[in-house]
């Protein structure tokens, strides 16, 4: 309850324990991420195939195509600084 959100990103991908915690702080364990939808991480996937079996570096490039959107709203109560309710999307 001392900070309005708690948020995370690491593992790319949208947690469905997005919540209001009981002393007033907003919590999600992962965002997740904006990019495209086909991709590894928003890097064009075949990249990443060639880099893993042939172990030889290669430049990334972003993945092209229909893109997500990964997102979290928060209400935050603007008198205590509370947060009220925590609803997480996936816009595609």
């Amino acid at each position: 309850g001392r900070v309005s959100p708690v948020f995370g990103t690491h593992t790319h991908v949208l947690t469905a324990d997005a919540q209001g915690l009981k002393g007033g702080t907003g919590y999600i364990t992962d965002i997740g991420m904006t990019g495209a939808y086909d991709s590894c991480l928003g890097v064009d996937k075949e990249i990443i195939m060639r880099r893993f079996c042939t172990m030889l570096p290669e430049r990334f490039d972003y993945a092209k195509g229909d893109c997500m959107l990964n997102c979290v709203v928060f209400d935050i109560d603007r008198s205590s600084g509370k947060c009220t309710a925590a609803q997480s999307f996936e816009l595609r």
